[in-house]
């Protein structure tokens, strides 16, 4: 079979001019499933929706039916541009300024999307692949992300499609194309602490009980000591205070209850449950039994993870040195990403865009970076089916 070839920067162009501030479609997906039915994808664009939340668009693409079965992953949503005045080009103009291409979503994700897609396309010109590739977008990411890939995946297990392995496109790199991969990331658990004490008049302290002095106290607590020093594939977990909410407009007023919302970033040293034993231990302690205290956790779908070491990102590592001279890094920091999904389905690694810019005023990357990463991806492509 053979498939026209495509520009990664036109591609990547014609993308940021799609406005898919999150949830919105934009045109993005409509583009790509344009562009991947007439190189012969069957294609399939799902909507899906629950009750309180947007319907969001999300596109599966697959040719071929045999193994092994690579799949691509990304998202065409992105994050709003703050104040587009402050932008030295208009975001959604896709516009090339010297050798950088600006527009909201060129780091995080299109462009690595336009990559993955022309590399793709190019690879198809030439022997038909001895097995199946397949690309899983979402319009999701950059939001709730309860509508995109993680239903967008049980739909796709739901009819039999398994994947061996994936690569997800965020942008990785750290300070060049090429220094840095993703390997696994840390969980991702929130809370609420929240500590009850007595209403009453600021004049008579005796009568009530100040809950602010008890939320204080363990708030210091639980950041006084560090959660552990890291694991050989993870660095260290970390607590953060993210705001703290007592809501009294009074200035008179002992207020009857004080919270604080924090966020945890965990390594392997945990599970979901270990983890919430030990903040609940260590808030015990900090209370004596004097302060009236209690957590509300709020649900989480971000356990850390690890992909397994073997072929598959040795095949990734060689191709990116020999694409861009460098050997990357094997990381496992930064925030939390769809491959928290797709790791329950198959090992899943993530590279990408250099991402210093991403959600910034003036989101760029070069030119230059664009049409290397379309080559490690051909690259990549190559090895994995030869």
């Amino acid at each position: 079979m053979t498939a026209p070839a495509a520009d990664p920067v036109q591609l990547a162009r014609d993308l940021l001019r799609c406005p898919s501030v999150t949830p919105a479609e934009g045109g993005a997906l409509a583009l790509l499933e344009r562009t991947l039915a007439t190189a012969g994808f069957a294609t399939h664009r799902l909507t899906f929706s629950e009750p309180g939340t947007a319907p969001v668009d999300n596109l599966y693409a697959r040719i071929g039916t045999g193994a092994p079965h690579l799949v691509f992953a990304g998202h065409t949503d992105v994050v709003p541009v703050g104040d587009e005045a402050a932008w030295s080009c208009p975001p959604f103009d896709g516009r090339i300024v010297g050798d950088m291409l600006y527009g909201r979503g060129a780091v995080d994700m299109k462009g690595g999307i336009a990559c993955a897609v022309a590399a793709v396309l190019d690879y198809l010109t030439g022997e038909p692949p001895r097995g199946s590739i397949s690309f899983l977008i979402t319009g999701d990411e950059e939001g709730i992300a309860v509508n995109g890939t993680v239903k967008l995946l049980q739909w796709a297990a739901a009819r039999g499609e398994t994947f061996d392995h994936c690569i997800l496109g965020e942008p990785t790199s750290a300070e060049a194309l090429g220094d840095m991969v993703k390997i696994g990331r840390r969980g991702s658990q929130n809370g609420v602490l929240v500590v009850t004490g007595k209403q009453g008049h600021v004049a008579y302290p005796e009568r009530a009980d100040n809950p602010v002095r008890g939320l204080v106290a363990l708030m210091g607590a639980l950041m006084y000591e560090p959660l552990d020093q890291g694991t050989p594939n993870f660095g260290p977990s970390n607590l953060e205070f993210t705001s703290i909410d007592i809501g009294n407009p009074t200035v008179n007023l002992i207020p009857a209850s004080a919270r604080a919302r924090f966020n945890i970033r965990f390594n392997d040293n945990y599970t979901q449950a270990s983890l919430r034993a030990l903040i609940e231990a260590r808030a015990q302690t900090a209370a004596r039994g004097f302060i009236r205290w209690h957590i509300d956790w709020e649900p989480s779908n971000a356990d850390a993870f690890l992909a397994p070491p073997g072929p598959f990102i040795d095949l990734v590592v060689d191709a990116i040195a020999q694409v861009t001279g460098r050997r990357p890094a094997l990381s496992t920091s930064g925030g939390t990403s769809d491959a928290r999904f797709i790791k329950n389905y198959c090992p899943v690694i993530e590279f990408g865009l250099v991402g210093t810019t991403m959600h910034a005023v003036d989101e760029r990357t070069p030119v230059a970076d664009l049409v290397a990463l379309t080559a490690v991806y051909r690259n990549i492509l190559e090895r994995y089916f030869s």
